[in-house]
């Protein structure tokens, strides 16, 4: 099976073509201008370049977050549109997730913190870990979250006690410095890079194997945080 997985979930987009879990190409989105100036640009240059149409595509695997508002829907709206046109399902992905799983999977039960920049001295985090019954899955031990990452800590502290956590981040500079303050000082810090469309595409086809996709009505995003408008609106 083709898959196109696509993330413009954040600053540094990606799109990548896979065959099942095997990848084929991939490529950053160009960072001159917002994303709605050129993705569908940068997507056809890296369809070219494998020779593969949208027609052969099985599956679209997209970021549904957490991330940019703006980014966000711009992917999701990408991947709606091509689901509709050419009626293959799409498989939705945390961003966090595919963070998650871009390391060596550790032993079974290892809680893995992987971490996003959200700005404004914020972090999205999440909590997983792969299963002993199958070990090629990871499972979400808690919702993913937006807070000041000193509380984020705090409350991962709470979570896992007396366990060794393994934290993953595409930004190791903006997290080292407040894990090293905290009760995780000694903890393994992994640094991944934050082109996550080859992660996100191998998730999404060993979601689609579990019959885990929607169509482009049932596709819905996890933004996490609240926007700017919605902030300013209610005065929050």
């Amino acid at each position: 099976m083709l898959v196109l997985a696509v993330d413009t979930a954040n600053r540094d987009g990606s799109f990548a073509v896979l065959r099942d879990t095997m990848l084929l190409a991939h490529t950053p989105v160009l960072p001159d201008g917002p994303y709605s100036t050129h993705l569908l640009a940068d997507c056809g240059m890296l369809m070219d370049a494998v020779g593969v149409s949208m027609a052969d595509i099985g599956l679209f695997a997209v970021s549904a977050g957490p991330g940019s508002f703006t980014g966000l829907r711009l992917g999701l709206t990408a991947a709606k549109a091509w689901a509709e046109v050419y009626g293959k399902p799409i498989a939705a992905v945390s961003g966090l997730e595919a963070v998650a799983a871009a390391i060596p999977p550790p032993p079974a039960g290892t809680p893995i913190v992987p971490l996003l920049d959200a700005r404004r001295g914020q972090v999205f985090g999440g909590l997983y870990a792969y299963s002993s019954e199958d070990p090629s899955r990871l499972q979400q031990l808690s919702d993913d979250s937006v807070s000041e990452i000193h509380e984020f800590l705090r409350l991962v502290g709470k979570q896992i006690v007396g366990a060794s956590p393994v934290f993953v981040t595409p930004a190791p500079e903006v997290m080292r410095p407040p894990l090293q303050s905290s009760v995780f000082t000694s903890a393994r810090l992994e640094e991944v890079s934050p082109v996550l469309a080859p992660v996100i595409g191998r998730l999404g086809y060993l979601r689609a194997l579990r019959g885990q996709t929607v169509d482009s009505l049932q596709l819905d995003a996890n933004y996490v945080r609240r926007t700017d408008a919605e902030v300013n609106w209610k005065g929050w």
